[in-house]
């Protein structure tokens, strides 16, 4: 697909395109009211605020995660919003200041097409649990999907702003508010401006997204704006944004100066002193729960999902599995498209004995490295990427 679409053509994309109807806005506030797709069948996490994943075997369904098999995260309650009422506005280091409603966005600027995988930094937080309870989300292991999403480069919108000298990183913030500790908030985060503007022919640095999988996005998903930044984290993919703000620094705001970093204690000066997590890592999962009970003798299949750092240039060099925990390993197969921020399917046919326990999967990346056994503990329970085991049941 070209990744530059006409408008006309990004307008046919979905059945109702961008600009939205009075029946569908009542649809929407129902969508808003309830977030989760009816049947969906996700797994929730929280009720409040909504958090979902869904069963690993419908990752390797598709290489495009279907909307209503895409987890989703929320920090606070999703906020009801009227699109025609909407607009960003983008301030700061900018020569001129703007505000911009939905249907400006694709009259002013070319409508661009990405394909990108989302994860959440605390995927597989349950694993950390072996070690020392942590706290959040408890995520098994599919807070991650690959979807194709649609809507405007947010360089596009950065030029027409005219960048002043200096300015270094771009704030998003949502709509959505949260309240902790007696204060309250909107979600919001930074990129670096070299980030922003890192786009390729194909790959735009940063998109503000109006459509997944060819259809405009669900409440959810951040109906009616949103950022896809690939290849970091899902936290710096802001959803139902509603401000962008160019700096000359990170943004003051919590999710990016205090949470979403990999801390040792949990203290003030720690906080402080690390970084905040942009890209994703290195990171494979087995999405078959394999035979119940094994039966010595038999051959099966194993599928799942693989995702290389999400650094520029990173590639998957491998991915293999073991059923000796971990003394030999098996080469797998790639069976998906490969393409850069975005995970790949792989699958692998094994013979079981008597002695298999278990099924292991690691990968390795173009530089060279390779999931370690463990991840070592933090705080927070961000960024597990140990080897991923699947237990089998005896005959």
């Amino acid at each position: 697909m070209k990744t530059l679409l006409r408008r006309r053509d990004f307008l046919k994309l979905g059945t109702i395109g961008v600009a939205i109807s009075s029946v569908t806005i009542a649809n929407r506030g129902r969508l808003f009211a309830q977030p989760a797709e009816a049947g969906s069948g996700l797994i929730v996490r929280t009720e409040t605020p909504y958090n979902a994943e869904p069963p690993l075997e419908r990752l390797v369904e598709k290489w495009l995660t279907p909307t209503s098999a895409f987890f989703e995260r929320s920090h606070g309650k999703v906020p009801i919003l009227n699109d025609n009422d909407f607009a960003v506005t983008v301030d700061g280091m900018v020569d001129r200041p703007l505000e911009l409603k939905l249907p400006e966005l694709t009259e002013r600027f070319p409508v661009s097409s990405l394909t990108a995988t989302l994860t959440c930094a605390g995927n597989r937080r349950t694993e950390f649990n072996r070690i020392k309870k942590v706290p959040g989300v408890q995520w098994e292991s599919g807070a991650i999907g690959n979807a194709e999403w649609q809507g405007v480069r947010l360089s596009d919108v950065l030029k027409m702003a005219g960048i002043t000298s200096g300015a270094k990183h771009i704030w998003f913030e949502g709509l959505d508010q949260i309240t902790d500790k007696g204060e309250t908030f909107p979600f919001g985060g930074s990129i670096p401006l070299e980030k922003a503007m890192s786009d390729t022919e194909s790959i735009p640095g940063c998109l503000l997204a109006m459509q997944m999988n060819g259809k405009p996005l669900s409440a959810g998903h951040g109906f009616p704006l949103r950022t896809i930044v690939p290849g970091f984290i899902g936290a710096r993919s802001v959803k139902w944004l509603s401000k962008i703000t160019i700096s000359d620094r990170p943004s003051a705001n919590h999710y990016l100066a205090h949470a979403y970093k990999l801390i040792s204690e949990d203290t003030h000066a720690a906080v402080e002193a690390a970084d905040p997590i942009y890209e994703y890592i290195l990171n494979s999962i087995i999405c078959t729960k394999g035979p119940t009970p094994l039966v010595p003798g038999s051959r099966v299949t194993i599928k799942g999902v693989a995702i290389s750092g999400g650094r520029s240039g990173e590639r998957l060099n491998r991915v293999e599995i073991s059923v000796d925990g971990g003394d030999t390993w098996l080469p797998t197969t790639i069976t998906s498209p490969v393409r850069d921020f975005c995970w790949i399917h792989w699958s692998a046919e094994i013979s079981l004995t008597a002695k298999t326990e278990s099924i292991l999967v690691r990968a390795t990346g173009s530089s060279g490295e390779s999931q370690p056994r463990e991840t070592p503990w933090n705080v927070k329970g961000y960024q597990y990427n140990g080897w991923h085991k699947v237990d089998l049941t005896p005959a």
